[in-house]
C-alpha cells in the first residue's frame, strides 16, 4: 500500500500546454476518481503517474519515494486500460500470469496469486479459455486481475468500463468498487462518466482545460460545486443556469429573464448593487407552482416514478425539470425555484460566491 502525490504536474505537446500544474495528495487505500470531458487532460495525468508520458515539470511521488525520473517498470503500478490489452494467443492463465514470470517468480508463487485472483473475480473456470473466448466483462476481469497478481502499490483505471454495454457497466463498477475496498488499494480511475465519478470514487478531481477545477467528495462537489463547469458537468440532466443581478443590499437575485427577486436563503453576498450573477438550480430541485419560472414544455421524457422536461422561457433560455410522476402533457407549466437550493456564481469569473460570514 501507497500514498500518492503530485507537485505542480504540468505537460505541454510543443506549444499546447495539456495540463496547468496539478496538486494532488491521495490517502493510503483512497479511490480517487479523476473526471472530466474529453481532452481535459485527465488520461495524460494518469499516463504521467504510470511513467508512460514524461511531466513537462513538477513531480509524482509514490510512498514517499520521487519516483519522477523512473521507467513504468520501476514504479510499482498496475494499469487496467480501455481495451483490455490482452494478448490473443495466450490463455487466461498466462495473460495473468505473464508479468510474474517477466519479474522471476517462482512458479508455485505465480499459480497461487493467479488462483487467488482469478477465484476473487469469479474467473476460476475460465484460466484455460483464449480471450477470444470470453466476453467483454470477462475480458475485463482478466485484466482487472493482470493487475490484482502483481501486488502493486497503485493502481491506475483508464476508463476500463467505456466498451461494456450500459448493465454490465453498472455490474462491473461495484465489482471494481468492492474489489477496491477489500484489498485497500491506492487506486486512480479515470472516466467521462459522472455517474462511474460519483459512484466509485472517495473524492473526485474534476478535470477542466487542464486545471484540476475542483478536488472533494463527490458530495461536497454536488452540493457545493466551485465554479459554473464543475455544476453544469456533475449532475444528470445538467443543472439550469439563470442570468442576474446582484440586488437588496447583496441579500438578493433579480432574474433579468422575469424581474423576480429570489432572497439568498444563507445570507448575503459580497458586491456592488447590479453585480452580474449566474444562478444555478438543479432539474430535480425545480417544483410545479405559480410564481417562479413559466416554462413552455417542448418535450417529456418519461422515466416511470418521474418525468424529465425541456423546455424553455420566454426570452428563449433553456430550463430542463425532473418532476416526480408521469407526466405526459407538454405546453405551458409554472416552475417555482426551492431558495435553500439555489447555487450563486460570479457571471465574469464563474466562480462560485458563497454567503459572507
Amino acid at each position: 500500500m501507497a500514498t500518492l502525490a503530485l507537485e505542480d504536474v504540468k505537460k505541454a505537446f510543443g506549444a499546447t500546454q495539456v495540463l496547468h500544474g496539478v496538486d494532488l495528495e491521495v490517502a493510503d487505500g483512497e479511490m480517487i476518481v479523476i473526471v472530466g470531458a474529453s481532452g481535459c487532460g485527465k488520461s495524460t495525468l494518469l499516463r504521467i503517474v504510470a511513467g508512460l508520458e514524461t511531466a513537462t515539470s513538477g513531480r509524482v511521488i509514490i510512498g514517499g519515494q520521487d519516483v519522477t525520473p523512473l521507467e513504468p517498470a520501476d514504479r510499482d503500478v498496475a494499469m487496467v486500460f480501455q481495451n483490455y490489452a490482452l494478448y490473443p494467443h495466450m490463455s487466461v492463465f498466462d495473460n495473468m500470469a505473464y508479468g510474474l514470470r517477466i519479474r522471476g517468480l517462482p512458479r508455485e508463487v505465480i499459480a497461487r496469486r493467479v488462483q487467488e485472483a482469478a477465484e476473487l473475480l469469479g474467473i476460476a473456470a475460465l484460466l484455460e479459455r483464449k480471450p477470444r473466448q470470453l466476453s467483454g466483462g470477462q475480458r475485463q476481469r482478466v485484466a482487472m486481475g493482470r493487475a490484482i497478481v502483481r501486488e502493486p502499490k497503485l493502481f491506475l483505471f483508464d476508463e476500463p468500463l467505456s466498451n461494456l454495454d450500459a448493465k454490465l457497466r453498472v455490474q462491473m463498477r461495484a465489482e471494481i468498487r468492492r474489489l477496491q475496498k477489500r484489498l485497500g488499494v491506492t487506486s486512480l480511475f479515470v472516466t467521462h462518466d459522472q455517474v462511474e465519478a460519483m459512484t466509485l470514487g472517495d473524492r473526485l478531481v474534476v478535470m477542466h482545460q487542464g486545471h484540476a477545477a475542483q478536488i472533494a467528495t463527490p458530495m461536497e462537489i454536488w452540493e457545493r460545486p466551485a465554479d459554473t463547469y464543475v455544476a453544469g458537468f456533475i449532475g444528470s440532466p445538467a443543472m439550469n443556469f439563470l442570468p442576474a443581478t446582484l440586488t437588496a443590499g447583496g441579500t438578493a437575485a433579480r432574474l433579468e429573464t422575469n424581474g423576480l427577486v429570489l432572497p439568498f436563503a444563507d445570507g448575503p453576498r459580497a458586491g456592488e448593487e447590479g453585480r452580474r450573477l449566474t444562478l444555478g438550480i438543479r432539474p430535480e430541485h425545480l417544483r410545479p407552482g405559480i410564481g417562479g419560472l413559466d416554462l413552455q414544455v417542448e418535450l417529456v421524457e418519461p422515466l416511470g416514478g418521474e418525468s424529465v422536461l425541456h423546455g424553455r422561457l420566454a426570452d428563449g433560455a433553456p430550463i430542463t425539470a425532473k418532476l416526480p410522476g408521469a407526466l405526459h402533457a407538454e405546453g405551458p407549466l409554472g416552475v417555482i425555484i426551492p431558495l435553500e437550493h439555489l447555487h450563486v456564481f460570479d457571471a465574469e469569473t464563474g466562480k462560485r460566491l458563497d454567503a459572507q460570514a
